[in-house]
């Protein structure tokens, strides 16, 4: 345990020798409503992107436009970070596509990443992670297989049976990720895994399909004071996107007990500080681990109406070493959901329409739009959260706010 996990944490000021100073690897959406938090909380944030209007840069202290899995960019600006002037610096990867050697080297000469260097390195490649859960804590988990190439992955199939999922190993939103039902998908599928992967193509995973009656996402804040769980949270997707998210889940005690377990078990293994988005298959009273985000998860959006403290706000107090509540954080309402706000086509410098008619339907319903510089189709734009007194009031509230604005030109 390092000063900054043993010691009362204090927050200096943002522009001064004393600052308390976060860099975000990545600076979208999610990475947006970190910044808010930490900047409520008079830390200086950095916003690192790799392309310049990320959201997160509009509220940031300061940016850098980088390629992140580039070693020699990534270095030059954590280096010229470390140098600057302050009292503690935390690095906080936001994104997948980080050269997490560079981070792995810093971290052995005291530099501080969230939750761990070698928690980011593990949870954005999926073989890593995957090895972890099922061949070192010996998670359930669906039968894989890891492929190089199309042959290794025709030959993975044969094994594992039709249908499969294919995923690149470092990827997110769904990108490179598809569903492949018959032989004649096979070379789509791996043309489309090249095509999103987040390091430009390259290995594979092969997973069975798992035949699961629903999907959770576990959000799991590792802190100071021990391990705290949100709600569990239901969400939908579209191509391995996520499109609608609620909370709480209906979930059955003894089945969220397991759930927990499977959390504690992966995010004990990875250590260190902050949220964790434990992603989850429920088929009857068997929890099958998934995949696991070591920051705060898109399907998380719905706990900034559900929750007090939402997954934003969890996530800066445990890498600070603030207070979290212990044992499930408290919901605010009886149900919440979100429902994403997508474009649907590409434009520069988008203009939002129908917001107040969004709003107007239900003082139970906000709005967030997240200031991309450019739309292009299928990318989220905005999310709609709404509050209700049951799943399917709160779902249903979300979904008409979210139909109702338009993502059209200036």
């Amino acid at each position: 345990m390092n000063d900054s996990e043993s010691s009362p944490p204090t927050i200096g000021t943002p522009g001064t020798p004393g600052a308390t100073r976060i860099v975000l690897l990545g600076s979208g959406e999610l990475g947006r409503e970190v910044a808010i938090e930490a900047v409520r909380l008079g830390c200086e944030v950095v916003a690192c992107d790799r392309y310049a209007g990320a959201p997160a840069m509009a509220v940031a202290h300061r940016h850098h436009v980088l390629t992140m899995h580039d070693p020699g960019q990534l270095r030059a600006v954590l280096d010229e970070e470390r140098h600057r002037p302050h009292s503690r610096l935390i690095v906080v990867p936001e994104i997948e596509a980080i050269a997490t050697d560079v981070l792995e080297d810093l971290a052995a000469e005291g530099l501080e990443v969230i939750p761990t260097a070698r928690a980011a390195r593990l949870t954005m490649d999926r073989e890593g992670i995957r090895r972890l859960a099922a061949e070192q804590l010996g998670l359930p988990t669906s039968p894989y297989r890891f492929c190089d190439d199309e042959a290794q992955l025709r030959q993975s199939i044969g094994e594992l049976g039709l249908p499969c999922v294919v995923k690149p190993l470092m990827s997110s939103s769904g990108k490179g990720q598809s569903i492949v039902r018959s032989e004649d998908e096979i070379a789509a599928a791996w043309s489309y895994s090249q095509e999103g992967a987040r390091a430009g193509g390259g290995r594979v995973i092969c997973e069975a399909f798992v035949d699961f009656d629903y999907e959770l996402t576990l959000l799991t804040v590792r802190h100071l004071e021990g391990t705290s769980f949100c709600a569990p949270i239901g969400h939908t997707q579209e191509d391995g996107d996520y499109r609608e998210s609620w909370q709480p889940a209906a979930v059955a005690p003894d089945v969220l007990d397991e759930c927990r377990r499977v959390a504690a078990a992966i995010t004990d293994a990875l250590g260190g500080r902050g949220i964790f988005g434990v992603e989850l298959f429920v088929a009857g009273d068997q929890v099958i681990f998934s995949e696991v985000s070591p920051r705060p998860h898109d399907t998380g959006m719905v706990t900034l109406a559900s929750q007090r403290l939402s997954e934003f706000a969890l996530h800066v107090r445990a890498i600070l070493g603030l207070h979290v509540p212990a044992g499930e954080i408290p919901l605010e309402a009886p149900a919440a959901a979100s429902a994403v706000i997508l474009g649907e086509e590409a434009i520069d410098a988008p203009a939002y329409d129908s917001v107040t008619a969004a709003l107007a339907q239900s003082d139970e319903v906000d709005v967030r739009l997240f200031g991309k510089p450019g739309a292009t189709p299928g990318r989220r734009m905005g999310v709609a959260l709404a509050r209700g007194a049951t799943e399917d009031q709160a779902r249903d509230r979300a979904r008409a706010a979210a139909q109702r604005v338009r993502v059209g030109g200036a």
